[in-house]
């Protein structure tokens, strides 16, 4: 599942694609282009998105315009985009969620991530970050684990809801440390963050980015980071591999995607320019982000993404039953 590529390999990877006669430019974009992105504005993929999209239309001289469709967890938007003309004038960014978890939540989805689409590039990573409020007496995952075990039941973690992320990783983390943890979902994350920092709840599993400020004002603790490697954003916390935890690795991933029968054409250029994004200037502002791009996170051809979505589907239904979650 791991696809290695460093900044050189991107490099490579996008001459090698920019001199083949198949990536010729296109009669496109005709128009301007539509980028569908299944959530509200902020968050941590609007940005992503909109930043791409500013590179596109540099590139390719046409305004490439964001479209919010949120609701039902991104169902809404990928609905929407999966009946979008396939004419290469609608682009989706979508994540892990709406592209794998849901598939296993959701029964009679309108829409499924590879029947109903083309896979364009695979985008980066941003793990969860195992968190508890200033005054936990906890300061490592060791210790978060042992009061699990010593009052089952009682430690109880926050979620954006059922089947997102954090749902998830803690799922994970209870299953590989044998131990119970109490899940609460919450409508809105900043009223999670504020209980974790109020100490009425345990923990929570936020983007490692999003833990960055709150850690720096003290407000939170950040006990470990759900990836294999160290997060950029907060590299003196321990992974939970490196704690022993070596399967507990959770976040959200993302991806390029388009209508299923978009000509191969605009595919190909369009995954040219997103690894000219990461391996170019724009790699610096994505780190910055939090977004992992190196060790297999992000670029490469299309099948990359397609092979990855593919592993991912499965592993998160192999999750999804385990915990035994279910949302409709």
């Amino acid at each position: 599942m791991t696809y290695r590529m460093d900044r050189r390999g991107l490099l490579a990877a996008v001459a090698s694609g920019l001199a083949a006669p198949a990536l010729a430019q296109p009669a496109w974009p005709r128009q301007a282009v539509r980028i569908i992105v299944p959530a509200a504005g902020g968050g941590s993929s609007d940005p992503i998105a909109r930043f791409c999209g500013q590179e596109f239309a540099r590139r390719f001289g046409q305004p490439f315009v964001i479209e919010n469709r949120p609701g039902a967890s991104g169902n809404v938007g990928m609905a929407a985009a999966a009946r979008a003309p396939a004419d290469g004038h609608t682009l989706l960014f979508s994540w892990a969620g709406p592209l794998a978890t849901n598939l296993a939540l959701y029964r009679d989805l309108s829409f499924h991530s590879q029947r109903d689409f083309d896979p364009i590039a695979r985008f980066g990573a941003i793990p969860n970050a195992l968190v508890v409020g200033r005054n936990s007496p906890v300061r490592n995952l060791a210790e978060f684990v042992a009061l699990a075990r010593a009052k089952p039941g009682e430690a109880s973690y926050g979620s954006t809801g059922s089947g997102s992320s954090m749902h998830l990783a803690g799922a994970m983390l209870a299953s590989a440390t044998g131990t119970q943890l109490t899940h609460v979902p919450y409508t809105s994350p900043a009223a999670a963050v504020a209980d974790v920092i109020g100490g009425r709840l345990s923990a929570m599993f936020l983007g490692a980015p999003g833990s960055v400020p709150l850690s720096r004002s003290g407000e939170i603790r950040v006990l470990a980071v759900l990836s294999e490697t160290r997060s950029a954003v907060l590299p003196d916390v321990p992974t939970a591999a490196e704690q022993g935890y070596p399967a507990v690795v959770m976040g959200t991933w993302f991806g390029w995607l388009a209508p299923k029968g978009t000509p191969r054409p605009v595919i190909q250029v369009v995954n040219a320019a997103a690894n000219e994004i990461l391996a170019g200037p724009g790699r610096e502002w994505l780190l910055g982000q939090g977004l992992e791009i190196a060790d297999g996170a992000a670029g490469g051809p299309p099948e990359n993404l397609e092979r990855f979505l593919a592993s991912e589907i499965e592993r998160h239904a192999a999750l999804v039953r385990a915990a035994n979650i279910s949302v409709d």
